[in-house]
This record gives structure tokens, C-alpha cells and sequence, in this order.
């Protein structure tokens, strides 16, 4: 147990440091995807229902993705963690963190697995996609379906230290690639369903190997192979292609929500940055003062060009004591690595009613509607606001600065 501990503590070490390159690399765009074709080989074939083995299912699915990525957006490098018939390790938990190793070494923007689903009653069906976390349902002892085909992959939630360990760093996800991760969900299950299928949400869970990865993750579950209209589906060359389609399609919604939300275009973000909060409104007189300062250098009157300056940490002083240390919740809507003005188009019809929230990493600027007095208010308001933002979810605010 002592060595299962100490593990989990180095990846978690590992995780944290890795957070201020992480928020670099979505910055930077999404370059490099990596497609995880789930279970494989003979000592993890997966669900098996008609003599048919779920790694073959997500292996075609996987490569017909890939396929359509590397035609379609040629800038983008795909890496398969297997393009064949193979496991990585007799022991699943070795097995789960090869794939993991694969996406970081390739220096992954993105993680895709893919997989087929199963539950007891054949009458269950539908497409969910799963995301790093955990929810009250998870500590018990979770939605049957989802738990019975997933339990050997998930972290052990049921020792304490353990518990407490990856709870810490689904705390820290949030503020990394939670976001990221939680829109690309979204964008999969919004193209699933474009084509009829049955959803069943974004969904969060332990899952060793998106725990194990340094980038925005997703797990997808294709369909149920235990109900046998959906088996006939996700066997099929038409169904599979569908299926490839869709992920294609959110991919490519997710490269481009990247590139917008978080790329922001300087040349509209500096028009109007002093209607921002929390940046003091005479932050571009000192550069002006600056540069009389260097031709009027020899004068005496330097020390009262100079005053401004002074005033400036007072700016900074009061600017830190005006928001409210109380702790309320906000929805967030978007994440920007630039200062966007408050009626940027991009923010729709929130324009003006937006409060900018700041926080740590690449991306500090955070868009923010709604102030609430507890989480559940703010999450009776997400639906609504997810209408034009699908990617919107609840955070904590305290002092003008988004509450770890």
C-alpha cells in the first residue's frame, strides 16, 4: 500500500510541475493529437459480445480518425498509441500508463481514446464521453453500467490517502486542462447526437489513464455492444465511418475554439483595455512618462515626472482592496491568454454584463456572469449560458481572483 501511495504521489508531483508547460502547449494551439485505440492484444480485449472483441471495434473507429484528421488538417500531427493488434503490459495498470507515456512523449495538445461500452441489461444504450474527476455517484459505488465496465481502470477511490491524493489534483486539473478537456467532451456528445444518437453526457471519473496524461484528455464510449441494435451500428463500415465523422467534427470545432478563444487577435484586445477590470486605467502613462523622462533625463525636474510612479503601487494597493474577499460563485464562459475589452463580440449577448477574473498560468484572464451565493445557484444557471457557450461551467471567486 505504502508503495501504491508513494506512486501516486510522484505522478501527482509530476502533474503539478508539469502545469506551467501544460498551459504553454494549448497556448501555443493544438499541433499534435494523440488517438488511443482503448484495451488490445489478448490479455485486454475488452467487452466481447457475438465473438466480436471490443479492441477491434475502437482499433477501426481509431485509425479511420486519424485517417480523416491527417487529410483534413494536414498542420496537425496524429500519434496512435497502437495502429495494430498488441498490449503494452500483462499488468492493466502498466498496460493503461504505455498509452499515457506515448501521448506525453509525443508532447500531445490532445488525447482521444476511444472505446465501446457494456452493461448487464442489453436495453441500455446510448454515447458518453468521460473526463478526468469525480462525483458524489463515483464515491459510492457509481451508475452500474459505467462502473462495471470501467472499475480495473479506475484509481481506487476507496483508500483515503489515496482518495485525498487525486482529489487534491482534480482540484489542480481545473485550473490546467479541466476546461479544455470538459469542451472537447462537449463538442463529441453535440456531434454525436447531430447524428441521432442516444446521449448520455459528458461524464467525470478517476480514470487511470486520463489521470496519466499531461494534456486535454477525453474517453469516449462509442456505443453499448451488449444492446444489439447498437452492436450491429458500431460493427458496421457505415456506422464506424459516422462514428469517425463525428469525432472529426468536434476535433476540428475544438482546433478552432482554441484558436479563438485562447489565441486572441492583440490588434482587438488593445482597444479597450482600460474599461477592464482590475487593470489600473493610468497603466499606459508611465510608458508615456517614461520615454519624456529619457529626453528630459538631464533636467531637475526629474523627481516630479517621476511622482506619477510613485502613485502607482497606491493604484495597485487600493485595486487589490476594492474587490470582495467574500467567496461567491460565477459561471465562467471564456479563458484568454490577452486582455479581451468587456464588449468584445466574441462575448455575445453577455457583452457588458461580463466581470473579468484573474488567475494564475497562461491563460489568467477569465469571463465570468452571474454572481451567486453558492455553487448550486451557479450551476441552476449553467443550462442557460451553455446555450452560447457550451463549454461554461461553475467556479469560485474571492478578492477578483478565481478560488482554488
Amino acid at each position: 500500500m505504502h508503495r501504491i501511495v508513494f506512486g501516486i504521489l510522484f505522478l501527482l508531483f509530476g502533474a503539478l510541475c508539469f502545469n506551467a508547460k501544460a498551459e504553454e502547449n494549448v497556448a501555443c494551439g493544438v499541433r499534435t493529437i494523440v488517438i488511443d485505440a482503448g484495451h488490445g492484444g489478448s490479455r485486454f480485449p475488452g467487452a466481447r459480445y457475438g465473438g466480436i472483441c471490443e479492441k477491434d471495434i475502437n482499433l477501426k473507429v481509431a485509425l479511420k480518425l486519424g485517417a480523416l484528421i491527417e487529410r483534413g488538417m494536414p498542420q496537425i500531427k496524429v500519434v496512435y498509441t497502437r495502429k495494430v493488434e498488441k498490449n503494452f503490459s500483462s499488468v492493466l495498470t502498466d498496460d493503461l500508463q504505455a498509452r499515457a507515456d506515448i501521448a506525453n512523449n509525443a508532447n500531445g495538445d490532445l488525447f482521444i481514446s476511444i472505446h465501446s461500452n457494456a452493461a448487464r441489461n442489453s436495453a441500455v444504450r446510448g454515447v458518453e464521453t468521460l473526463i478526468m474527476g469525480e462525483t458524489s455517484m463515483e464515491t459510492r459505488i457509481n451508475e452500474q453500467a459505467l462502473y462495471l465496465n470501467n472499475k480495473d481502470e479506475l484509481l481506487d477511490m476507496s483508500d483515503q490517502k489515496t482518495a485525498a491524493i487525486v482529489r487534491a489534483y482534480i482540484q489542480n486539473l481545473q485550473f490546467t486542462y479541466g476546461e479544455y478537456s470538459e469542451m472537447m467532451a462537449r463538442l463529441v456528445q453535440k456531434h454525436y447526437m447531430a447524428l441521432g444518437r442516444a446521449s448520455r453526457g459528458v461524464r467525470r471519473q478517476p480514470l487511470k489513464v486520463l489521470y496519466a496524461t499531461d494534456m486535454p484528455s477525453v474517453l469516449t464510449e462509442i456505443g453499448f455492444m451488449s444492446n444489439p441494435q447498437e452492436l450491429a451500428y458500431i460493427t458496421s463500415e457505415k456506422g464506424q465511418n459516422e462514428i469517425a465523422n463525428a469525432l472529426y467534427s468536434a476535433v476540428k470545432d475544438y482546433v478552432a475554439y482554441v484558436r479563438k478563444t485562447l489565441l486572441v487577435d492583440e490588434s482587438k484586445t488593445e482597444v479597450a483595455e482600460s474599461s477592464v477590470v482590475a487593470t489600473p486605467p493610468s497603466e499606459p502613462k508611465p510608458a508615456q512618462s517614461t520615454e519624456q523622462l529619457s529626453v528630459e533625463q538631464p533636467k531637475t525636474e526629474q523627481p516630479k515626472v517621476e511622482q506619477p510612479k510613485t502613485e502607482q503601487p497606491k493604484v495597485e494597493q487600493s485595486k487589490t482592496e476594492q474587490p470582495k474577499k467574500t467567496l461567491h460563485y460565477a459561471v465562467q464562459i471564456m479563458a484568454s491568454a490577452k486582455r479581451l475589452s468587456l464588449s468584445h463580440a466574441e462575448l455575445g449577448e453577455y457583452r457588458g454584463r461580463v466581470v473579468e477574473v484573474l488567475s494564475d498560468g497562461s491563460f489568467p484572464y477569465k469571463y465570468c456572469v452571474g454572481e451567486y451565493a453558492d455553487r448550486a445557484a451557479a450551476q441552476r444557471a449553467v443550462a442557460d449560458v451553455r446555450k452560447r457557450f457550451p463549454s461554461a461551467f461553475v467556479v469560485a471567486v474571492s478578492g477578483g481572483r478565481i478560488a482554488k
